[in-house]
């Protein structure tokens, strides 16, 4: 069998930690497995615009896209604008290879105490507290249509338009729905505003609703998107796969992370369901320019992605060692990063998800 090609776009702030710590897991637990893995660099990023003023090269999409995927790290740093930084890299990469599906698994993991255990008795659980969020990754509230008017006078104004199409609704939910008719609970929760936005909600709905009937053994409803995150906090063994737009799956993953105890624990995939381009993988946090080169980011989210991506590119049996050798470590307890109460490094705690590896046989854990 030919090596799996992937693309390494280690980026900025902790991401080349984190993404060094994550490599030699991901290496080891594919050969195990008898899966070759063949790492190709891109030193893109924020030194990158620096340098030369782009992020990537103008010819940087298509020296992506013969690969199998794509393996980043973090984008991002104080001295770079945030829409320089994103729309430079991150965005162009998801709209070019029709990475229309964000999925983001939120949970808590056996070991760590939830960040509100206790308050209001909340029933937070490993086993209450398992959700994911499909996130509508190509369109709604991140287009970056629109622009600003009469700057520096009084009646200056900024215009930020959404675009919302049948297509790309429909599309993101038939695989949303998918999911959850697949998983033991079968229960979906789809975020609108449908009262405040009247064309594009309104649209939203109407058509996740069609899907739905497609999918009778699917219990699902709608909730306005604020009632939706209080439910995350108050009743979480509640929700199990959220389907939401680009702007509400940001904010509902974020809050869903961080509700686990770290926003570094958490994995992200930019898919590209059909395989018709290469999908991309990485962890949801941000580049943590105030703790980059301390050694102490956590590398879980990141290991995680890439267990992600193995299970996307048919490595089931490596992706199901990393999970279960990352779940171990984190409910051992013993060598965990300072935000979880731990003392360990970013490179400690990756080299004890691989020494765990061995005995982590099997496929991914059920959902």
């Amino acid at each position: 069998m030919s090596p799996h090609r992937i693309a390494v776009l280690a980026g900025d702030g902790i991401g080349p930690e984190v993404v060094e710590a994550a490599l030699p897991v991901l290496e080891a637990a594919a050969g195990l497995e008898g899966v070759d893995l063949d790492w190709v660099h891109f030193p893109w990023g924020c030194d990158h615009w620096q340098a030369t003023g782009r992020m990537m090269p103008e010819d940087g999409l298509d020296r992506l896209r013969p690969f199998d995927a794509i393996f980043l790290g973090a984008v991002g740093r104080p001295d770079v604008p945030d829409h320089v930084s994103v729309r430079g890299l991150i965005l162009p990469i998801r709209r070019a290879f029709d990475q229309y599906v964000n999925l983001r698994p939120m949970e808590l993991l056996p070991g760590l105490s939830p960040v509100l255990a206790g308050r209001g008795g909340a029933p937070f659980s490993p086993e209450s507290f398992r959700m994911v969020c499909v996130r509508e990754n190509s369109e709604g509230e991140y287009v970056g249509l629109g622009g600003r008017f009469d700057q520096g006078t009084r009646d200056e104004r900024a215009e930020q338009l959404s675009v919302f199409t049948r297509r790309g609704i429909e599309r993101v939910a038939r695989y949303a729905f998918r999911l959850a008719d697949g998983r033991p609970r079968r229960l979906l929760a789809s975020a609108t505003k449908s009262n405040a936005w009247q064309h594009a909600m309104v649209l939203w709905d109407e058509v996740v609703e069609e899907v739905a009937r497609d999918f009778p053994r699917v219990s699902w409803r709608p909730y306005h998107v604020d009632a939706l995150a209080a439910r995350m906090v108050s009743h979480p063994d509640s929700l199990d796969v959220i389907l939401a737009s680009n702007l509400f799956g940001d904010i509902l993953s974020d809050l869903g992370a961080a509700l686990t105890g770290s926003l570094g624990l958490a994995p992200g995939a930019n898919l590209n369901p059909e395989g018709t381009h290469p999908s991309m993988f990485e962890p949801i946090h941000g580049s943590a320019p105030d703790i980059a080169g301390q050694g102490i980011a956590n590398p879980i989210g990141t290991i995680w992605a890439g267990a992600l991506m193995l299970d996307h590119l048919g490595a089931q049996g490596a992706a199901g060692r990393v999970e279960r050798a990352l779940r171990a470590v984190v409910a051992d307890g013993t060598v965990l990063t300072p935000e979880l109460g731990g003392r360990a490094g970013t490179m400690e705690v990756a080299e004890a998800v691989r020494l765990r590896l061995a005995d982590a046989g099997g496929a991914p854990p059920p959902s």
